[in-house]
Protein backbone atom coordinates (compact mmCIF):
# COMPACT_ATOMS: atom_id res chain seq x y z
CA UNK A 1 0.00 0.00 0.00
CA UNK A 2 1.53 3.28 -1.07
CA UNK A 3 0.35 5.42 1.25
CA UNK A 4 1.17 3.28 4.13
CA UNK A 5 2.38 5.10 7.36
CA UNK A 6 4.27 2.50 8.78
CA UNK A 7 5.51 1.07 5.91
CA UNK A 8 8.75 3.52 6.69
CA UNK A 9 8.50 2.18 10.18
CA UNK A 10 8.58 -1.98 9.16
CA UNK A 11 10.87 -3.34 11.06
CA UNK A 12 10.24 -4.09 14.58
CA UNK A 13 13.62 -3.63 16.09
CA UNK A 14 13.64 0.21 14.05
CA UNK A 15 14.33 2.99 16.41
CA UNK A 16 13.05 6.58 16.44
CA UNK A 17 14.34 8.89 18.68
CA UNK A 18 15.68 6.49 20.94
CA UNK A 19 12.54 4.07 20.73
CA UNK A 20 11.43 0.64 19.53
CA UNK A 21 8.84 0.60 16.46
CA UNK A 22 6.42 -1.28 19.55
CA UNK A 23 7.51 1.40 22.39
CA UNK A 24 6.81 4.03 19.73
CA UNK A 25 2.85 2.67 19.35
CA UNK A 26 2.59 1.54 23.03
CA UNK A 27 3.46 5.71 23.30
CA UNK A 28 1.29 6.96 20.76
CA UNK A 29 -1.57 4.49 21.60
CA UNK A 30 -1.57 5.13 25.94
CA UNK A 31 -1.33 8.78 24.95
CA UNK A 32 -4.31 8.93 22.53
CA UNK A 33 -6.40 6.39 24.72
CA UNK A 34 -5.83 7.58 27.93
CA UNK A 35 -5.73 11.58 26.79
CA UNK A 36 -8.61 11.79 24.38
CA UNK A 37 -10.49 8.58 24.90
CA UNK A 38 -10.12 8.34 28.32
CA UNK A 39 -9.46 4.70 28.40
CA UNK A 40 -6.78 3.44 30.59
CA UNK A 41 -7.19 0.34 30.07
CA UNK A 42 -3.41 -1.24 29.58
CA UNK A 43 -4.13 -4.61 27.89
CA UNK A 44 -6.17 -2.89 25.23
CA UNK A 45 -3.35 -0.36 25.06
CA UNK A 46 -0.49 -2.98 24.88
CA UNK A 47 -2.60 -4.98 22.63
CA UNK A 48 -3.08 -2.59 19.93
CA UNK A 49 0.49 -1.26 20.12
CA UNK A 50 1.39 -4.98 19.18
CA UNK A 51 -0.86 -5.17 16.37
CA UNK A 52 0.09 -2.19 15.03
CA UNK A 53 3.87 -3.54 15.21
CA UNK A 54 3.14 -6.78 13.88
CA UNK A 55 1.20 -5.35 10.81
CA UNK A 56 3.77 -3.14 9.78
CA UNK A 57 4.83 -5.61 8.34
CA UNK A 58 2.58 -6.75 5.07
CA UNK A 59 2.90 -10.71 5.14
CA UNK A 60 1.25 -10.52 8.58
CA UNK A 61 -1.65 -8.72 7.49
CA UNK A 62 -2.46 -11.36 4.86
CA UNK A 63 -1.77 -14.46 7.21
CA UNK A 64 -4.64 -16.22 6.93
CA UNK A 65 -4.30 -18.53 3.65
CA UNK A 66 -6.82 -20.40 1.55
CA UNK A 67 -6.52 -24.28 0.43
CA UNK A 68 -4.51 -23.24 -1.75
CA UNK A 69 -1.77 -21.79 0.24
CA UNK A 70 -2.74 -18.05 -1.40
CA UNK A 71 -3.14 -15.36 1.25
CA UNK A 72 -6.35 -13.90 1.51
CA UNK A 73 -7.35 -10.33 1.13
CA UNK A 74 -10.97 -10.29 1.74
CA UNK A 75 -12.70 -10.40 4.39
CA UNK A 76 -15.96 -11.80 2.58
CA UNK A 77 -12.97 -14.95 1.93
CA UNK A 78 -11.88 -14.85 5.48
CA UNK A 79 -15.61 -15.41 7.14
CA UNK A 80 -15.78 -18.49 4.55
CA UNK A 81 -12.73 -19.54 5.61
CA UNK A 82 -13.11 -19.66 9.71
CA UNK A 83 -16.39 -21.29 9.00
CA UNK A 84 -16.33 -24.93 10.39
CA UNK A 85 -19.19 -25.75 8.84
CA UNK A 86 -17.86 -25.21 5.54
CA UNK A 87 -13.91 -24.38 5.18
CA UNK A 88 -12.33 -24.46 8.63
CA UNK A 89 -10.81 -27.68 9.66
CA UNK A 90 -11.48 -27.39 13.31
CA UNK A 91 -12.83 -24.75 15.67
CA UNK A 92 -9.01 -24.05 16.46
CA UNK A 93 -8.71 -22.89 12.87
CA UNK A 94 -12.08 -20.65 13.34
CA UNK A 95 -10.82 -18.82 16.78
CA UNK A 96 -7.53 -18.28 14.92
CA UNK A 97 -9.46 -16.98 11.44
CA UNK A 98 -11.77 -14.93 13.94
CA UNK A 99 -9.07 -13.18 15.40
CA UNK A 100 -7.52 -12.22 12.83
CA UNK A 101 -10.69 -10.96 11.21
CA UNK A 102 -11.10 -8.51 14.34
CA UNK A 103 -7.69 -7.71 13.87
CA UNK A 104 -7.43 -6.60 10.47
CA UNK A 105 -11.06 -4.99 10.08
CA UNK A 106 -9.68 -3.23 13.25
CA UNK A 107 -6.45 -2.08 11.68
CA UNK A 108 -7.76 -0.81 8.17
CA UNK A 109 -11.21 0.76 10.12
CA UNK A 110 -8.37 2.94 12.95
CA UNK A 111 -5.49 3.25 10.31
CA UNK A 112 -6.70 3.08 6.63
CA UNK A 113 -10.59 3.13 6.32
CA UNK A 114 -9.91 5.29 3.14
CA UNK A 115 -8.52 1.83 1.64
CA UNK A 116 -11.53 -0.34 2.47
CA UNK A 117 -14.35 2.14 -0.20
CA UNK A 118 -11.19 2.31 -2.96
CA UNK A 119 -10.60 -1.84 -3.09
CA UNK A 120 -14.46 -1.99 -3.04
CA UNK A 121 -14.69 0.73 -6.09
CA UNK A 122 -11.60 -1.12 -7.91
CA UNK A 123 -12.21 -4.44 -7.92
CA UNK A 124 -15.79 -6.18 -7.57
CA UNK A 125 -15.78 -8.68 -5.06
CA UNK A 126 -17.68 -10.20 -1.82
CA UNK A 127 -16.42 -7.26 0.50
CA UNK A 128 -18.53 -4.48 -1.09
CA UNK A 129 -21.18 -6.65 1.07
CA UNK A 130 -19.07 -6.55 4.12
CA UNK A 131 -19.49 -4.00 6.84
CA UNK A 132 -15.73 -3.98 7.84
CA UNK A 133 -17.04 -2.84 11.88
CA UNK A 134 -19.59 -5.23 12.56
CA UNK A 135 -17.77 -8.41 11.19
CA UNK A 136 -15.27 -7.13 13.72
CA UNK A 137 -17.44 -6.96 16.99
CA UNK A 138 -18.87 -10.28 15.65
CA UNK A 139 -15.57 -11.87 14.95
CA UNK A 140 -14.04 -10.51 18.44
CA UNK A 141 -17.18 -12.32 20.46
CA UNK A 142 -17.03 -15.55 18.68
CA UNK A 143 -13.14 -15.38 19.91
CA UNK A 144 -14.70 -14.64 23.29
CA UNK A 145 -16.78 -17.75 23.31
CA UNK A 146 -13.78 -20.00 22.84
CA UNK A 147 -13.72 -19.46 26.55
CA UNK A 148 -12.53 -23.06 28.34
CA UNK A 149 -8.90 -24.75 28.01
CA UNK A 150 -5.96 -23.02 26.72
CA UNK A 151 -8.55 -19.93 25.80
CA UNK A 152 -10.34 -20.12 28.90
CA UNK A 153 -8.08 -16.88 30.14
CA UNK A 154 -8.07 -14.89 26.78
CA UNK A 155 -11.82 -15.20 26.42
CA UNK A 156 -12.77 -12.17 28.39
CA UNK A 157 -10.26 -10.07 26.96
CA UNK A 158 -11.73 -10.71 23.25
CA UNK A 159 -15.25 -9.60 24.62
CA UNK A 160 -13.84 -6.67 25.77
CA UNK A 161 -12.33 -6.19 22.51
CA UNK A 162 -15.51 -6.63 20.92
CA UNK A 163 -17.52 -4.38 23.41
CA UNK A 164 -14.83 -1.40 22.40
CA UNK A 165 -14.34 -2.53 18.52
CA UNK A 166 -15.54 1.48 18.06
CA UNK A 167 -13.67 2.84 20.25
CA UNK A 168 -10.09 1.32 19.19
CA UNK A 169 -11.32 2.09 15.37
CA UNK A 170 -11.29 5.53 17.06
CA UNK A 171 -8.14 5.82 18.77
CA UNK A 172 -6.42 4.11 16.31
CA UNK A 173 -7.61 6.94 13.94
CA UNK A 174 -5.87 9.07 16.55
CA UNK A 175 -3.03 7.64 16.08
CA UNK A 176 -3.05 7.71 12.36
CA UNK A 177 -3.33 11.45 12.89
CA UNK A 178 -0.14 11.24 14.99
CA UNK A 179 2.03 9.16 12.84
CA UNK A 180 1.15 11.86 9.59
CA UNK A 181 2.42 14.74 11.87
CA UNK A 182 5.69 12.95 12.32
CA UNK A 183 6.78 11.92 8.72
CA UNK A 184 5.47 15.49 7.91
CA UNK A 185 7.63 16.81 10.68
CA UNK A 186 10.58 14.47 8.90
CA UNK A 187 9.44 15.91 5.79
CA UNK A 188 10.07 19.79 6.70
CA UNK A 189 12.79 19.36 8.76
CA UNK A 190 14.87 17.49 5.96
CA UNK A 191 13.79 20.00 3.55
CA UNK A 192 15.51 22.51 5.54
CA UNK A 193 18.51 20.73 6.30
CA UNK A 194 19.02 20.29 2.76
CA UNK A 195 18.21 23.98 1.89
Amino acid sequence: MEDNPLRKLENESFVFAGHTLKSLFEELVGRNFREFLKLSDAEIIEYLAGLLTQFSQAENLYAIRNARGKPIEDVAEMLLVSNPLLEAPSFDREREVRKHIGDFTLFFTGIFPEAINRWRLRRQHLDSLIDYVKAGKESYFIVSKFNVFEYKDSAPFFRKMSDQFETCVFGLNLVKQDLERMQQAAYVRAQELLS
